[in-house]
């Protein structure tokens, strides 16, 4: 009996797992081993260094750069808008038109009928044999016959007019869609501006003020190059400022170059063409037009409205592009310099045109 109850209380012998359950208990030891690690390390890896001065102003230039391309595509986009707007307008008014000349053609005939209907009851050889007076019976007979061949006349010009409307409200239709597309399209580059512009407002906000004063004394040395182009360009620009100005070579030269020193401190703003404010292209266009020259709207199409000459054949007045996509153009002063439009927060300024990669010259023809 004594030797039952000691049996009763003693422990069951524990058995190893084995088989499908040795390899579940396994599985789940490893998968806790695993989370307990991986969340030491989360714990533990260390934050991601915020970005050196230096990658801030590249990053911002970049952004810069970016958003001057988002622009001129812009100003394209604008130019073929207002295009696609006066288009729809015209259709629209030509539309007007040929409905005022249907309408009238429609009540003209409308008088006609209701004038043969009040006339012609009776047959006309019976209104002949009726006549007291012959001849002039015949007189309006001949009247009635000029007014059919002027009905048929009209008619046929109603028909004209329907067909010409119907061609015209085609035309409108295809010009409004291309209308919404120029829109679309306008309203893609906008976006695309001022969202490069606030990341590079964020960026350079992340700056102290003395890291944000040299980052516009850099920028104000070489737009759109990198810190050490800067310190090149900003020797080169002390130097070449004080060169002595070189003569236009004729008189419309001459008042693009005036008008571009007329506007030098006004501010940069994408999309502008004065006269207040400019962007590069609309900086050019307008001093051209105080020439009484009308220049394309942008950087890549400017390039193309006159004769193209080398670097060394610069003279006065004459295009200047920069970048391999033609996004930047300044107007030549001679002695090496331009005066250009260099991007937000610096305004239109003179500087030295080896600032920038070099992409071509335009003489405005």
């Amino acid at each position: 009996m004594a030797a039952h109850r000691k049996s009763a209380h003693r422990k069951p012998k524990q058995r190893p797992f084995t088989g499908p359950a040795a390899r579940t208990a396994a599985t789940l030891a490893l998968a806790g081993a695993a989370t307990a690690t991986s969340a030491t390390g989360a714990g533990a890896a260390p934050a991601e260094p915020a970005p050196t001065a230096a990658q801030v102003r590249a990053k911002v230039d970049r952004l810069y750069h970016d958003a001057e391309v988002a622009t001129e595509k812009y100003n394209g986009a604008k130019e073929k808008e207002a295009a696609a707007t006066k288009a729809v307008d015209t259709l629209a008014d030509e539309a007007a038109r040929r409905t005022d000349r249907l309408n009238s053609a429609r009540h003209t005939l409308g008088s006609m009928a209701t004038a043969q209907y009040r006339t012609g009851a009776l047959d006309p050889a019976v209104q002949l044999a009726l006549s007291s007076d012959p001849d002039t019976y015949l007189e309006r007979a001949a009247q009635l016959d000029r007014a059919g061949d002027r009905q048929t006349s009209l008619l046929t010009g109603i028909r004209r007019q329907l067909s010409g409307i119907a061609r015209v409200k085609a035309r409108a239709d295809r010009e409004t869609e291309a209308l919404a597309a120029r829109r679309a399209e306008l309203q893609e580059h906008r976006t695309a501006i001022t969202t490069k512009l606030a990341a590079a407002r964020k960026l350079l906000a992340t700056l102290t003020a003395d890291e944000r004063a040299a980052y516009e004394r850099l920028a104000d040395a070489a737009h759109g190059g990198g810190p050490a182009q800067a310190d090149r360009s900003a020797t080169h620009a002390d130097r070449s400022t004080a060169r002595a100005s070189v003569a236009a070579p004729d008189s419309r030269a001459g008042r693009a170059v005036a008008f571009a020193h007329g506007a030098i401190g006004k501010p940069y703003v994408w999309g502008a063409t004065g006269p207040n404010a400019f962007d590069c292209s609309g900086l050019t266009q307008a001093a051209w037009q105080a020439a009484g020259v009308s220049l394309p709207r942008t950087t890549y199409t400017q390039i193309n409205a006159g004769q193209r000459v080398s670097r060394s054949e610069l003279a006065p007045g004459d295009l200047v592009f920069f970048y391999s996509g033609i996004s930047h153009v300044g107007l030549y002063i001679g002695g090496g310099q331009m005066i250009h439009a260099p991007r937000p927060g610096a305004p239109v300024r003179i500087a030295p045109i080896d600032q920038m990669p070099f992409a071509g010259a335009t003489r405005v023809a």
